[in-house]
């Protein structure tokens, strides 16, 4: 397989994956393979006040997880990995040697560097640090190298060609996490109504879109249905959209290049943000009409319009489940709900565990999905 070729599987996979997420370790293992890596691990997270928050962490080799090692290096060593805080203030996008983020000493004395980073083969790693959305930081590792001899610039060049994808991935997936649409398919993205879909074919013509996409074209907020294309109403956005869009759905059976933009609206001071995203091409069309890009659109002054007596009822919970479901939806943490209304966190979290446990659900996250979900359903009137 050419290098082309190879290239282009990986974008095709980053793709599928941006839209389910259990597409990621086949999109991990074909970059091992391409990089000749032992792995590679990506992790999402943004600075605050009481210190860093990571949002998610994945530690992969060939398509496999690693979560006992995941957990094992978060408990043990990342509190006193030295390499942290200047991966932390790397430049955007800048390769980084992991030795390069060690002093000599520390390369000689560093549990970090000596245990943790010697069993995750990932002492001869390339670090890289990317800014995200919504002033997310985006690290991604890609591990020692197979060939003894180190990396070679062929590997290097590739691996800066994949950053723009890989920070593409992420914003796609935190877009789609906001909109609470997780683990939703093509059809099931467009009964989501916080979330603005639009669905396009090969060109580029609208195939079909939810009830938000139609409300924002019908009223010209900035992006209109223009004999059945896609079009942004201010000149200059409309030629960003449309290279946009170009990019995504190229000529015969190139891959796509998803991609994101802001535009503005005449009646709003904030613009929407719009993310095109290739859908995968591999079955044959014989000029059918299937969907090749989905458009999302996002609206940053829209919130969530949280019922708490919807929530309570839908759900069958107590009032006081309800309205701590209801807070955690919109993204309050234990530490502020426990301030908010006057509990410990203790409290909190032991009703949490309450709901986990009517719900059948994990954690937060499941528990904001399930709560997002009941959107658009009948208000609770009292």
């Amino acid at each position: 397989m050419s290098e082309t070729d190879t290239f282009d599987r990986i974008l095709e996979s980053l793709h599928e994956a941006a839209l389910d997420d259990a597409r990621w370790p086949a999109a991990s293992a074909l970059i091992d393979d391409a990089l000749g890596a032992r792995g590679n691990s990506l992790v999402v997270g943004a600075d605050r006040p009481e210190g860093v928050r990571i949002f998610y962490a994945g530690f992969f080799c060939r398509g496999e997880r690693y979560t006992e090692w995941e957990r094992a290096y978060f408990d043990d060593y990342y509190p006193r990995d030295e390499r942290i805080p200047r991966l932390r203030k790397l430049p955007d996008s800048r390769l980084t040697h992991c030795r390069d983020l060690y002093t000599d000493e520390e390369r000689k004395s560093s549990p970090a560097y000596n245990e943790a980073l010697s069993v995750g083969h990932t002492q001869d790693s390339i670090n890289v640090r990317m800014d995200g959305p919504n002033g997310s930081r985006i690290v991604w590792v890609v591990n020692d190298p197979v060939d003894a001899g180190g990396w070679s610039s062929p590997q290097l060049d590739l691996i800066r060609r994949l950053l723009p994808h890989i920070r593409q991935y992420v914003r796609v997936r935190q877009a789609l996490t906001d909109a609470g649409v997780l683990r939703s398919s093509l059809s099931g993205l467009l009964d989501r109504s916080r979330f603005g879909v639009i669905q396009l074919d090969r060109h580029a013509r609208i195939v079909e879109a939810n009830d938000r996409a139609r409300g924002l074209l019908g009223q010209d907020e900035g992006l209109s249905d223009a004999d059945g294309f896609l079009s942004a109403t201010a000149p200059r956005d409309n030629r960003v959209l449309q290279r946009l869009l170009a990019r995504a759905v190229p000529p015969l059976d190139a891959p796509g290049s998803s991609g994101s933009m802001t535009v503005t609206r005449p009646s709003a001071s904030t613009r929407l943000v719009v993310h095109a995203v290739p859908v995968s091409a591999r079955r044959p069309r014989f000029g059918g009409n299937r969907v090749a890009v989905l458009v999302l659109v996002a609206d940053p002054e829209l919130r969530p319009r949280i019922d708490v007596g919807l929530v309570q009822s839908a759900l069958g919970l107590t009032p006081t489940e309800g309205q701590l479901a209801a807070m955690v939806a919109v993204g309050q943490r234990v530490r502020d709900i426990a301030a908010r209304t006057g509990r410990t966190e203790g409290t909190v979290r032991w009703h949490l565990n309450r709901i986990f446990r009517k719900q059948g659900i994990s954690g937060q996250a499941d528990l904001m999905q399930r709560v997002l979900s009941l959107d658009g359903l009948p208000r609770v009137r009292s």
